[in-house]
């Protein structure tokens, strides 16, 4: 274990600093933690003179209080409007102007906000990070127009966007709204409507402090350096009891194993169906990993096994994907997702056919197992691609601080292609045959409108620049 030690301030203001295990296997990071109970984690990289910083808080939308969903993510916009030092809407214009970036997202476990510049502004940044983390402005003069920024991109993403109306209703089918991960994290709009800056600056009280954030440093950085600026900045945090966090149980059966929807703005019909699998949080037995595994197996392009079934066998499909996200605090969902080929009939024709290809194909790739060489090449992509996560100075950041916001070790991190080398193919199967006969699954289609005219799905296109975050 590699130990790093400080003289002088930093021998009062940190309390413990760790490297990863010797085989470290993925970015060699460092980590320590302030006396305030801040956790930093630095993973240097010299390829070029630039830095980025992330900030992970441990709360986000599965953290709310009933009745005010959207929270977390209305306070995700206020953290941009202004403290003491910084006015309203400075703080990326400071940045931009030192010729780098910044945003900031809001998921189910988190808030995060990201900085990219050179180098040699790193302490810039920090400074300004902390600033905010403990002084900052809510008021009704700023707070009140930036609830209508968040109903305008709920709109924009949401409302007007025929994806974004089907991925709401079936998320609310398969996690209902007694499980935390059933409610949108934009938050619903009658909900959002009665947010006030009083609701914000309460949540920020509760849960932004040091003691309850990660900072995650990567680039051309020295860790001596990045201990010392830590300190001088976050340092001067002082840290406060926080709220306690969510305490999730099962998540319930779904509402409905089969949900469709007709939309006038829909052009191409798709297939997206969820199963509730375990996350690393509620695993037993590790079969996070075996899960990681069969949806590398399912869907790797050209070679993955439902793709070739589909695709490239049957012709019903144009593309099939797989989506596993293991970093949650609850049971998570792992995600097929398949687009009809056009050809013979209607839209919903081809697109039934596709869904009923899709169950039969699972359930019998389940019966036969998958042999030792097609699990065997999935966990050699995967184990390539943890070499590939190295080359961008943004993916530490998001991988360590995905992982530590939900509740794991930066070893876990460094573990990861050793756990995933070590997953059998009889436990790649186990979950395989788990997921073709569970009943907590539910398949959503989206279909276009046979009957809208012409001007009726022009109408219904969703508005110019819905990608777009909006502040």
């Amino acid at each position: 274990m590699l130990r790093v030690f400080c003289k002088g301030m930093l021998a009062g203001l940190v309390l413990m600093a760790l490297g990863g295990a010797a085989q470290a296997a993925v970015f060699y990071p460092t980590s320590f933690t302030l006396a305030n109970g801040l956790q930093v984690v630095v993973v240097p990289d010299h390829l070029a003179p630039v830095v980025n910083q992330m900030v992970w808080y441990k709360v986000g939308a599965a953290d709310e209080v009933p009745g005010k969903n959207g929270l977390a993510h209305y306070l995700e916009h206020l953290m941009f409007r202004g403290t003491d030092e910084i006015g309203p809407g400075e703080f990326s214009k400071i940045i931009a102007a030192q010729g780098g970036q910044d945003n900031a997202f809001t998921s189910y476990d988190y808030t995060a906000f990201y900085e990219e510049v050179a180098a040699d502004r790193l302490p810039m940044i920090m400074q300004m990070e902390a600033d905010r983390m403990q002084h900052l402005h809510i008021d009704a003069q700023t707070a009140v127009p930036e609830l209508r920024v968040v109903l305008d991109e709920r709109q924009q993403r949401t409302d007007n966007d025929p994806e974004g109306r089907f991925l709401e209703r079936l998320d609310h089918r398969f996690m209902p709204d007694g499980y935390p991960y059933g409610r949108p994290v934009i938050g619903w709009k009658r909900e959002i409507e009665k947010l006030t800056p009083k609701d914000a600056e309460d949540f920020y009280r509760a849960h932004y402090a040091p003691n309850n954030a990660v900072v995650v440093i990567t680039g051309d950085v020295r860790v001596e350096d990045v201990m010392r600026l830590a300190a001088a900045t976050y340092g001067r945090v002082p840290r406060h009891k926080v709220a306690p966090r969510h305490v999730f149980g099962p998540a319930p059966l779904p509402k409905t194993h089969r949900f469709k929807m007709v939309d006038a703005g829909v052009d191409q019909p798709e297939i997206v169906w969820r199963f509730a699998v375990p996350s690393y949080a509620t695993q037993k037995n590790n079969e996070a990993y075996a899960y990681e595994v069969l949806a590398e197996a399912l869907d790797d392009g050209e070679t993955g096994v439902l793709y070739h079934r589909l695709v490239a066998q049957r012709g019903l499909a144009s593309a099939v994907e797989t989506a596993y996200d293991p970093d949650a605090r609850g049971e998570t969902s792992l995600t097929i997702a398949a687009s009809p080929r056009p050809g013979r009939g209607s839209a919903a024709d081809q697109t039934a056919r596709l869904a009923r290809a899709m169950r039969e194909s699972l359930k019998d790739i389940a019966a036969r197992g998958l042999d030792a060489a097609t699990v065997g090449a999935a966990k050699k992509r995967m184990e390539r691609s943890a070499v590939f996560a190295r080359d961008g100075l943004s993916a530490a950041g998001y991988i360590f601080g995905s992982a530590l916001a939900t509740g794991h070790k930066v070893a876990d991190v460094e573990a990861w292609p050793d756990r995933i080398d070590a997953v059998t193919v009889d436990e790649v199967n186990a979950a395989l045959r788990a997921l073709a006969s569970t009943p907590r699954e539910t398949m959503g289609l989206l279909l276009p409108d046979p009957h809208a005219s012409p001007a009726a799905r022009d109408a219904a296109q969703p508005l110019l620049g819905q990608g777009a975050e909006i502040r």
